[in-house]
């Protein structure tokens, strides 16, 4: 059984050693006094550096807990059929999204660099931080009222209130009463422009008026700049703009014969859903559905085309050809920096509905490691290969990315300091080895649509994935819960604790941001979620009030995909956080072809991140190409090339049906970890690493991590890095590998391992 000697008190630990030393001081065998002393000072050493060792003949650390906490999912299959992908992308129906020109970059509200704040309003950043004190010094029964909730169940999140709620409205855009929606338009401007004026001047890109050390501040005050530092004002440009625009809007659904309604952006993306009832995307009632009747909503996007000069009785019987002439007439406008169909993103799961294979275990019991790094005495420790170090020794895997030897060199298992968002399904909240996670901060719900939502409602402060089946009637579908398995891989779940799985990052901050819900997340919800996770911009809460996320995102995980060139809003989200400092960190795609056609994979200011096999091989699965960064653990579940009698999957947190204990073989009905493949497995790997870096090295620029992780691979040569010719067309054959072609998988695999050691102070 694993003992984690770090448990017991230094001081006992310091004692028992000297009783030891002690005791061997009237021993006359000189040898064997000064060998035992050794002894007694390393397992000292270990007890003090929080390494861990093995007592040989202690029983196998999943003997010691309960078949709950340990059961799983997921056997070594041969019925997964990795095709091309040639299935067109999806939209949502009337929706549309859109940004007018000539809109100037948001600017934040304050500036930190190097530890010093520039602002050019300190009483703005008083006045937040006399809002903190009054929330930190308000009595126990006002605190219940204000502050965050724990963090098992989410329900509320504490809101800055600096001014009154000044969320971007929803305009009902009425044709037939042109004057009065205009005139509606002009009086929700006016108000925003009011609060635009009331609102802390921004800091310029240039070093501005006043400069204060954040040491020298109060605890809260420095909490209040950070927060501040990437907020976005509202800018008067913008609201003119956004004005401007939605008189083209109004007079495009008039030639149409149509209503609909715009919700506005603080950064000027609009969101556009044509109807006439706000509440639902479209009237229209189609008459063959894509996909079922649940999924009449979503469009396969079949790349039509509206005519020049289109039948207004053709447009308004057809959801579809509406949407495409209305997204052409806006477009040509020239109003707009972008026009673009609110497009359907997916988890990155690599797999296809299929039956399960028989789910009884070997029952082979895994080795165990005998050496004296830092290890989780997490019973499932040893199934999760893609964590540990790379190499072909006990213990070790030649695809393994390094994480064990970087906790036990670099003196560091994360920081609660770094945050890392997960923009994806949302997180089982109620998993037993996350419900107790000191890990996870307070997130929020930013689907939209109820149909998708799968909850019962829109957009709110409950990021709890409720499941995601899109259709019942496919064979064999089921719920992925793909966040849950995707942040647990980053440090979701609580390491160390002697229940189920290990995390990348023991010690991290998790912000779950739910985007993607049933049959998929819309693009609309994916760029606020993007930017709320940043810090960038407010939710909204029932009443209508802001709420800003408390835990602004050092870095941002999208496993998420879509077969098309990365989109124009997409870009301009992702955009809006880099330049703030986040990270994105996104999945290459599964769709087995070049990552420029994959988003956000093929997006720019993105961290892209191809999925490798427990040999260090690019999975078949895996996009590629010049645009791909990093190869990481991804997974493949049709292979054991490490013979441990599993699937070669990624092993983390996820409920999960028709699961087998791993110790006996014996089936179990229901579990909580299960394996997983897919680019989508890969990407936290990196987010993990990152969380990781910015742990020891805080102070570090976005850039400088950066370049400390993409130094920190392993080179692939072009075999690893290749597939056969006849199943990637358009790859570039190698010389002297018969029907073999190149696809790129980026600098190298993630090895933590060839992080150099950080330097102390002295420089020694």
């Amino acid at each position: 059984m694993l003992r984690k000697l770090m448990s017991k008190p230094a001081g006992l630990a310091l004692g028992t050693a000297m009783a030891g030393l002690l005791a061997l001081s009237s021993c006359d065998q000189q040898d064997l006094r000064l060998e035992r002393a050794r002894d007694l000072a390393d397992s000292t050493l270990d007890q003090l550096s929080g390494r861990t060792i093995v007592e040989p003949s202690s029983p196998n650390a999943l003997e010691a807990v309960d078949v709950a906490d340990r059961a799983i999912a997921g056997t070594v299959r041969n019925d997964m059929n990795f095709e091309t992908a040639s299935a067109s992308s999806m939209f949502a129906i009337g929706s549309i999204i859109a940004k007018p020109k000539n809109i100037p970059p948001a600017e934040a509200m304050a500036v930190v660099e190097d530890d010093a704040l520039f602002l050019e309003d300190p009483e703005a950043l008083e006045e937040v931080a006399e809002e903190e004190v009054a929330l930190e010094s308000a009595p126990d029964a006002d605190m219940d009222a204000i502050t965050a909730p724990a963090p098992a169940a989410p329900s509320t999140t504490r809101s800055l209130t600096v001014q009154p709620a000044r969320v971007m409205p929803k305009i009902k855009l009425d044709p037939a009463a042109r004057e009065q929606t205009l005139q509606k338009i002009e009086e929700a401007s006016r108000e925003l422009e009011q609060a635009a004026a009331n609102e802390p001047a921004p800091v310029k890109r240039t070093r501005s008026l006043n400069t204060r050390s954040l040491e020298s501040a109060p605890v809260i005050e420095q909490k209040a700049a950070r927060k501040l530092a990437r907020r976005s004002v509202i800018s008067r440009d913008a609201i003119t703009a956004q004005r401007d625009a939605n008189s083209v809007m109004l007079d495009t659904l008039s030639k149409y014969g149509m209503g609909g309604e715009v919700a506005l952006s603080r950064e000027g993306q609009m969101v556009i859903q044509i109807g006439e009832d706000g509440a639902s995307p479209t009237q229209f009632t189609p008459e063959r559905a894509p996909r079922s009747a649940l999924q009449n909503f979503l469009a396969v996007d079949a790349k039509l085309e509206c005519p020049d000069n289109p039948d207004m009785m053709q447009v308004q019987s057809s959801p579809v050809l509406a949407t495409e002439c209305i997204v052409k007439d806006l477009r040509e406008s020239g109003q707009f920096e972008y026009v673009e169909k609110d497009y359907i993103f997916e988890n990155q799961f690599a797999r296809k509905p299929t039956p399960d294979t028989p789910t009884t275990g070997t029952g082979v019991t895994p080795d165990v490691i005998t050496d004296a790094s830092i290890t989780p005495n997490d019973p499932l420790w040893d199934l999760q290969w893609h964590f540990q170090n790379n190499g072909s020794g006990e213990g070790e895997s030649i695809g393994g990315s390094s994480f064990q030897d970087f906790w036990t060199r670099q003196g560091t298992e994360g920081s609660e300091d770094v945050v890392v968002a997960v923009v994806d399904t949302g997180l089982q909240l109620e998993h037993p080895d996350i419900k107790d996670s000191p890990n996870i901060a307070p997130g929020w719900d930013m689907v939209s649509d109820p149909r998708m939502g799968n909850d019962g409602d829109g957009r709110d402060s409950d990021p709890n994935d409720p499941g995601d089946l899109c259709d019942p009637s496919v064979p064999y579908a089921a719920d992925t819960f793909h966040g849950t398995h995707v942040a647990g891989t980053i440090g979701a779940a609580a390491t160390n604790n002697a229940s189920g799985v290990a995390g990348g990052a023991w010690n991290v901050k998790i912000v779950p941001v739910r985007a993607l819900g049933k049959c998929g997340g819309r693009l609309s919800d994916i760029n606020d979620a993007i930017r709320w996770a940043g810090g960038l911009i407010p939710a909204e809460d029932e009443e209508g009030n802001e709420i800003w996320n408390d835990n602004p995102a050092d870095v941002i995980n999208l496993s998420i995909g879509l077969f098309e060139f990365c989109p124009a809003s997409l870009q301009d989200a992702i955009d809006s956080v880099t330049e703030r400092g986040v990270i994105v960190v996104s999945a290459a795609g599964n769709a087995r072809v070049a990552t420029q056609y994959y988003a956000p994979g093929g997006c720019a200011n993105v961290i892209t991140v191809a999925a490798g096999d427990a040999r260090g091989v690019i999975a078949p699965y895996s996009n590629f190409g010049p645009e791909v960064d990093i190869l990481a653990p991804g997974g493949d579940l049709t292979r054991d090339d490490n013979g441990d009698g599993r699937p070669d999957g990624v092993l983390s947190t996820k409920a999960a049906t028709n699961c087998y204990d791993p110790l006996t073989g014996d089936a179990v009905e229901d579990c909580y970890y299960a394996f997983e493949q897919g680019t989508s497995m890969a990407a936290p790997h990196v987010s993990a690493a990152l969380a990781l870096l910015k742990a020891r090295d805080p102070d570090a620029t976005p850039d400088e991590l950066k370049a400390t992780l993409l130094a920190a691979v392993s080179p692939r040569s072009a075999q690893q890095c290749s597939g056969s010719c006849a199943l990637y067309p358009g790859t570039t054959p190698i010389e002297g590998s018969e029907g073999m072609c190149s696809r790129p998988c980026g600098q190298g695999l993630l090895d933590l391992a060839l992080v150099p050691e950080k330097m102390s102070s002295g420089g020694e």
